[in-house]
């Protein structure tokens, strides 16, 4: 199917309707007497209240939450609030009274909540990766686009100032042309692999707790039994719920990579795991996971390879660091041009440096050619944009199309071994119909959206 077909059938199929922005208040940037922004948050436990934390000087109109115990610090910092369990009534309830949304619920309920919002003409902040599907941030992002909303997807480290120095390295020549990177995360291994509990996960029924609306909280997926194995944490190794260690970390890690070279979309993905099956295994994601990305020639550069690192594959060690008597990063990338290499963390390249270490302490920064968020805030940074009705540094364009990478290589995973072939203009696998079926979600009755 064309883009532009599965764009207008998608958004048909989820069912919002765009209000016009003349006659909604949100995008006419009209604020409250106070001059605050009226936020309803969906998801304020966990990296909600984080982000709440960093939007609280706005006027919190409402929260909304399936969990009464993780909610309940927020609960109690912003009594006055209006208080949901549904997102869906929230909107009935109350959606004039309300400017922007926060969303940062579990990845597979991102696309239904924040269409819900897009399409009640409310700008909106959501949680990374974007979506659990690709079909799904193409449709977040078609929406956005026709509702000119302003949006931000939530890989905070992209409004740091260590980001736009190595961009700023990379695109002045630092280490010339860039033709491999090497990205990963070995964090969290027992949290992003639980194929050891499979039988737990079967065979155990346990008691809902009261606190908890397990219907709600499964969303559009489901239904599935209730297990504490998921909440409030591990879901994120459940391929039904989460995206396992590469959507997680991704829009942290390539980020800089994904922005200094303009990466875009790749052509081809592989996949390499370990004691994985993707039949048997295919709820769960693997113990490790290796998956190589290639990424077409553009512009002045040539075609990069990418790898991506996670579980029991480390990041391989430069040799410049085995002579230092130092460690490759756990969490972070090695990017490779051919005239030297950068060594960085996660979230916006954290302690972005040359290596070997001699190259650094010679090295002449560039000039500063990116402006900087104040502060570094990313939440900030979205709440600004929308007063100041420009588009914020992570929007749904830029930070979807940087979630997709890290939801291919969810699809790779589960055809490990396939080397295969990306048509991302037409949204199709050139050469493999199992994968292309993995590209839209299977939505349960009642959440067509």
């Amino acid at each position: 199917m064309k883009r532009r077909a599965f764009i207008t059938a998608s958004t048909s199929a989820f069912g919002f309707q765009f209000v016009p922005a003349h006659v909604v208040r949100a995008q006419t940037n009209a604020q409250t007497a106070s001059n605050k922004l009226r936020i309803a948050v969906i998801g304020c436990g966990g990296r909600g209240a984080a982000d709440l934390g960093d939007m609280a000087s706005e006027d919190i109109v409402a929260l909304c939450d399936v969990d009464e115990r993780r909610a309940a610090d927020s609960f109690k910092k912003f009594p006055k609030a209006r208080r949901f369990t549904d997102f869906r009534k929230m909107f009935d309830a109350m959606a004039n009274g309300i400017d922007a949304v926060l969303v940062a619920t579990p990845d597979h309920t991102h696309a239904v909540a924040s269409l819900a919002a897009i399409g009640h003409g409310k700008h909106v902040y959501c949680e990374k990766p974007l979506a659990h599907s690709i079909a799904e941030v193409r449709a977040m992002r078609k929406a956005a686009l026709e509702a000119k909303v302003i949006t931000q997807v939530g890989n905070q480290g992209h409004s740091s100032d260590s980001i736009r120095v190595f961009v700023e390295m990379v695109q002045s020549g630092a280490i010339g042309k860039v033709s491999e990177i090497h990205a990963g995360c070995d964090a969290f291994k027992n949290v992003y692999s639980v194929i050891r509990d499979q039988q737990k996960h079967l065979t155990e029924k346990p008691e809902v707790p009261k606190e908890l609306d397990w219907d709600l909280w499964q969303g559009p997926t489901g239904p599935r039994a209730y297990h504490p194995a998921y909440l409030p944490f591990n879901w994120r190794g459940f391929s039904a719920y989460g995206s396992g260690c590469i959507g997680d970390w991704i829009c942290h890690v390539v980020d800089p990579s994904f922005w200094a070279l303009d990466l875009g979309m790749p052509t081809a993905i592989t996949a390499e795991t370990k004691n994985y099956d993707p039949v048997k295994h295919a709820e769960y994601y693997p113990q490790g996971s290796r998956i190589t990305y290639e990424f077409a020639a553009k512009g002045d550069r040539g075609p990069v390879k990418l790898v991506w690192h996670d579980g029991d594959f480390g990041i391989p060690q430069p040799e410049e660091l085995t002579k230092e008597n130092r460690k490759v990063v756990g969490i972070g990338a090695v990017v490779i041009g051919d005239k030297g290499k950068i060594m960085h963390g996660s979230h916006g390249a954290g302690g972005v440096r040359l290596i070997p270490e001699a190259s650094m302490k010679g090295f002449k920064a560039p000039g500063k050619t990116i402006p900087r968020v104040p502060k570094g805030n990313h939440q900030q940074d979205w709440i600004q944009a929308i007063r100041e009705g420009r588009q914020a540094g992570s929007s749904f364009e830029y930070g979807g199309a940087l979630s997709e990478i890290g939801l291919l290589g969810m699809i790779a995973i589960r055809r490990s071994g396939t080397r295969l072939e990306w048509d991302g203009a037409a949204m199709k696998f050139k050469n493999d119909e199992q994968a292309n079926g993995l590209l839209t979600p299977q939505y349960r009755n009642g959440w067509t959206m």
